[in-house]
Order: C-alpha cells, then structure tokens, then sequence
C-alpha cells in the first residue's frame, strides 16, 4: 500500500477514433475517467509520464491523483491501457474514479517469497502458481500492490489455501471459496516418472527351484 502518485493529464474535448487520433499526432495520448455515476472526463496525457508509471510493478492497483490542472483533480485507478500491435506504444489509459467511501473490486498480482528457504523445493519439488492474482474488495486507499507468500517451511505435496493467507485489513477475496489452492509444491517430474515406469514395468518371472 503506498500513498497516491500524482500524474499529470490535460482535458480534451472530442471524443471517437478520429479525436483520438488527432491527440496522438499532438504526441500525446488520450484517455478517459469513467465511474463513480459521475459523467466521463476525457484527457490526454504526456506519453513519458505514463511510460515512467507502467515500468514500475503494481500499475493496476496504484492509486492515482490525476492533476487536470486549475486545482482540479480526480482519484481514479487504471483499468485498462490499449498498445499499438507493432510497437508495444500505448494507444489509449481508461482510468476507473473513485471514492474513499466505495470498494472497489482489484485484480493483485501473487508474489512468492523464500523460494529458496522452502525444504519442498530443496528436495527437487516444483512450485506450482494456480492464482497467480486474487481480486479482492477492499477500499481505494489500502489496495496492496501484491499478495506475498512465504514458502519457508513448505514441504512437498503441501499446498497454501486462499484461507492461509493473511490479507490486509478490510480486504476480502471477491467470488473467491477459502478453499482454493493459491501455491502448491509438487514432487519432481523427473522422480514421479520414474516411479510411474517403475510401477508399469512387469515384474520378472520367478526363477525354477532345482530341488523340485
């Protein structure tokens, strides 16, 4: 969790494809804020602030105060940013408004911690990421930017349920049973092989008793 970053943006008048692409020849890009039942405000923003955001981890669940200038300002979460197919720029940022009164539904990435302290792994086991995000409902302002998981003292065969997991406070898990499997430490592919020729393999013939 960490306070909001401010970013600059500019109001824009048009809407559709053809104003937008008159943004981008400005070199800048459009966007939009949407939610909170309020009316959209389309923006434009300059490509180098956004860039400077999307390299750092965490840009879905970072709380953003979007600076429109003239002391005005809204509180929003990125939602959604369009890349052009060939060179990966950004075409376009939907921003989510929202409200310290309001929770919202955000996807957290899953980050897995002392992998190399995990006896399971240490063995030869595999870790398994089946959630590698969890959305949760939780407030704007205590949106975590990832969900660790300490694997020190996991063993093979063992797996970590959405209910081992400590979430932050007032943070609960949207369309989620506590029963899921978050992480799992499987035995090594090579040895589970191994074991699964040897159970295939015929067992030899005894050998004839010569005093029969």
């Amino acid at each position: 969790m960490s306070d909001a970053i401010i970013i600059a943006a500019e109001p824009r008048e048009l809407s559709g494809k053809g104003a937008a692409r008159a943004v981008r020849r400005t070199k800048k890009i459009p966007g939009v804020i949407y939610g909170e039942k309020k009316p959209a405000t389309l923006i434009q923003l300059d490509p180098r602030a956004l860039w400077a955001q999307l390299h750092k981890p965490g840009f879905f669940t970072q709380l953003f105060t979007i600076d429109l200038g003239n002391g005005v300002s809204e509180r929003a979460l990125a939602r959604d940013v369009q890349f052009h197919p060939v060179t990966d720029q950004p075409l376009h940022v939907d921003f989510l408004r929202v409200s310290a009164d309001h929770a919202v539904h955000v996807k957290v990435p899953v980050h897995v911690v002392n992998e190399d302290k995990c006896p399971g792994v240490k063995k030869g086991g595999v870790v398994n990421v089946e959630l590698h995000e969890i959305e949760l409902t939780c407030n704007p302002e205590a949106i975590p930017h990832q969900i660790e998981i300490d694997l020190s003292g996991v063993e093979i065969g063992h797996s970590i349920h959405l209910k081992d997991i400590a979430l932050p406070a007032g943070a609960k898990p949207y369309h989620l049973a506590n029963e899921v499997t978050v992480i799992s430490i499987s035995a090594p592919t090579v040895a589970a092989a191994g074991e699964e020729a040897a159970a295939a393999e015929p067992a030899a013939p005894a050998t004839p008793d010569a005093n029969a």
